[in-house]
């Protein structure tokens, strides 16, 4: 079951989509400078992590720190690998919240500035420094509350690790979740932590073998760590509902770098007001796992499909790919109900995957796709485990499917809340009124 427009991505996915349409602008009367012209696209997408104390590897705040790094800088924002979002901007919806991404003058602005000879301008001309409140602030605001799970050591060499950890919540009284993130503690926990996904639980006796699996059968799914990832902040009128008398549980995964290491998770959560209900709840799953098992031979650039059915109308808030070192790039498709003798889709977003960046593509509340019910959500990842993929830890090897850092996976992460019909048909209604007047959207719904 696949679109012209699928088979047209499937032939091109080879080539990976660079800034190559952001041309240089014809010569301006003045010079491009740093003080004037490159410090303030700096400030606003890329020092959030390019600063003292932060993940990225060097600090870009001054000059004199940017000035060794300017061929870098070039060669990675014209290859639009950073800063990290790696959303096809030729290919579907292009509204989201939070995209630090750069546009093509921005690009355009740090080539020609690098190749006239990266000219400091006048310093009266530099913007003040953004201020941070903190180097290890929460993506989510200030939690209302922050669960910290107990501590563990990683060992400095050994097998991936993977287990449950718990820790008590404490409401009284249940609450309605705005926004929540699960994240590492520490800096260095962020290096050994893998994944963490956290879940509100029912208190129980783990049986004397210590097996406690059984606790996911009723287990409420939260939130995803994973490396690079975001907080999630759920759309207005939409929130998870956390049940008093709930534990937390984080289902971790581990691995060894050299060095022991102490790891601690913690989980924040931002509450709605005491008493409040938000109009919808919001989920997000691992959706359209792969039909087949994961395949993919030595030295080869591999496809694979999965589905989802929406037995709801839904409106999709969130898209996140997620694979393993050997990702390269995933398409999240809709296919909906037939109409007529044919089945109507559309290619909602691609994106290429970097594995050090999970991100969460938030799309913007007037862009977010609307699904009628009946509709398949299609996701096509393609993995490559050629030499060619700087990530790829072993190209010789096969890969399959697997929970280890050296194995692969291939799901999206979605969020997405149902809809009753009247209100799927009065948003749809709205969504054509808006292309009405601002011109054609990149979803056309049926």
């Amino acid at each position: 079951m696949r679109s012209a427009a699928a088979r047209a991505i499937l032939a091109a996915i080879l080539a990976v989509p660079t800034a190559g349409a952001a041309q240089q602008p014809e010569a301006a009367g003045r010079p491009v400078t740093f003080t004037r012209d490159v410090a303030p696209i700096l400030q606003r997408s890329c020092i959030t992590c390019h600063r003292t104390g932060e993940l990225a590897p060097m600090s870009l705040t001054t000059y004199e720190e940017v000035r060794p790094w300017i061929r870098s800088i070039k060669t990675r924002v014209a290859a639009r690998e950073m800063p990290p979002w790696h959303i096809d901007k030729t290919i579907g919806i292009q509204k989201f919240k939070d995209d630090p991404s750069l546009s093509d003058e921005d690009i355009a602005t740090i080539v020609r500035w690098v190749d006239s000879g990266a000219p400091r301008g006048n310093p009266a001309d530099m913007p003040p420094q953004r201020v941070f409140a903190d180097a290890m602030q929460w993506g989510i605001g200030t939690p209302d509350l922050v669960v910290k799970y107990p501590a563990q050591t990683v060992p400095a060499a050994g097998p991936d690790r993977f287990g449950n950890l718990y820790a008590d919540i404490g409401i009284r009284e249940n609450r309605y979740i705005k926004a929540v993130q699960t994240r590492p503690a520490t800096r260095a926990a962020r290096r050994v932590i893998h994944h963490a996904l956290s879940y509100a639980v029912d208190r129980f006796d783990i049986d004397a073998t210590g097996d406690d699996s059984a606790v996911l059968d009723t287990a409420q799914f939260l939130v995803e760590y994973a490396s690079g990832k975001n907080g999630e902040i759920y759309p207005e009128h939409s929130g998870v509902l956390l049940e008093a008398g709930k534990q937390a549980m984080v289902s971790y995964h581990v691995h060894s770098i050299g060095e022991e290491t102490k790891a601690q998770i913690e989980l924040g959560m931002v509450f709605y007001p005491k008493g409040h209900v938000p109009q919808h709840v919001r989920w997000s799953k691992q959706l359209a796992r792969p039909v087949a098992d994961l395949d993919i031979p030595s030295g080869t650039v591999s496809r694979v499909d999965g589905y989802a059915f929406l037995e709801k109308p839904a409106k999709i808030t969130a898209f996140q790919p997620h694979m393993h070192s050997r990702g390269k790039r995933q398409c999240l498709e809709l296919i909906y109900p037939t109409r007529g003798q044919s089945a109507y889709s559309e290619v909602i977003n691609c994106a290429n995957f970097n594995y050090n960046w999970h991100l969460v593509y938030n799309y913007a509340d007037e862009a977010a796709p609307l699904a009628p019910a009946g509709t398949v959500v299609h996701v096509i990842t393609w993995h490559d485990n050629s030499s060619a993929n700087r990530f790829n830890p072993d190209p010789r090897n096969w890969v399959g499917d697997g929970q280890r850092t050296m194995d692969e996976m291939g799901f999206a992460w979605i969020g997405w809340y149902d809809l009753t019909d009247e209100e799927y048909k009065e948003q749809l209604a709205a969504r054509k009124a808006l292309q009405g007047t601002a011109g054609t959207t990149p979803q056309q719904q049926p």
